[in-house]
């Protein structure tokens, strides 16, 4: 089955209509290869159908967010950033020195997670985020 099959079934299943602004702004998404912006999702998805506006957009993300097929970061940049939530979850190391971004493994997140509901009785929504610090690189550079 196509993605774009799979995409339109999961909306169904969940209550949503598969619309064609639905399954476009999903598309660009699958597609995009990491993050987007609602702007760059807005701009990818009136290439081919110019009559979508952003506030389509984020009531999509919202949905697609509460369907867990779809998460939100704040990567430092001050807008938000979405991705395709499809795979094994993972978490990101911000450098606020160069910039550069790593990828932070899920298991350390889940371990995180246990720890706050042992400690605590509290079960922690740890899907996405972004952790900001200091790479090695730039810790070389401050000594």
């Amino acid at each position: 089955m196509s993605c774009e099959k799979d995409t339109a079934q999961a909306l169904k299943e969940s209550g949503h209509r598969p619309t064609p602004q639905r399954l476009l702004i999903l598309g660009a998404l699958r597609h995009a290869g990491g993050h987007v912006t609602a702007v760059e999702i807005l701009e990818k998805v009136r290439a081919s159908y110019p009559y979508v506006d952003i506030s389509t957009v984020y009531r999509t993300l919202t949905v697609l967010k509460e369907m867990r097929l779809v998460t939100e970061t704040d990567m430092g940049g001050g807008e938000s950033q979405f991705e395709w939530a499809g795979g094994e979850g993972h978490h990101h190391l911000v450098c606020k020195g160069c910039g550069k971004v790593a990828l932070l493994d899920d298991q350390r997140m889940k371990a995180l997670g246990k720890g706050i509901m042992s400690s605590y009785g509290f079960r922690a929504d740890l899907g996405h985020f972004a952790v900001f610090g200091t790479c090695a690189e730039c810790l070389k550079k401050e000594e």
